[in-house]
């Protein structure tokens, strides 16, 4: 069997690549407008981690907690008693 090189037709060739360029355009710019929403909801995760650390981590090191001083706890079952 024979087999005859047939050249492509360079118009169509042209038609062809333009339209799978389009195509990947396309795609190319769902995926950077998802990109962009994984993006701010990451900013917005961490900015949410990061109060929540600050509202739970309570006074600094070398503060005491508020009515108490000096950290010390106070025995309310035994009057005096600290």
């Amino acid at each position: 069997m024979a087999r005859t090189h047939r050249m492509p037709d360079p118009a169509a060739a042209a038609a062809a690549l333009a339209a799978e360029a389009a195509l990947l355009e396309g795609r190319l710019s769902l995926l950077r407008e998802a990109i962009e929403t994984v993006d701010a909801r990451i900013h917005a995760v961490s900015e949410t981690l990061r109060r929540l650390k600050l509202s739970v981590a309570g006074p600094h090191d070398n503060e005491a907690p508020a009515g108490r001083e000096g950290g010390a706890r106070l025995h309310h079952s035994t009057p005096g008693r600290v």
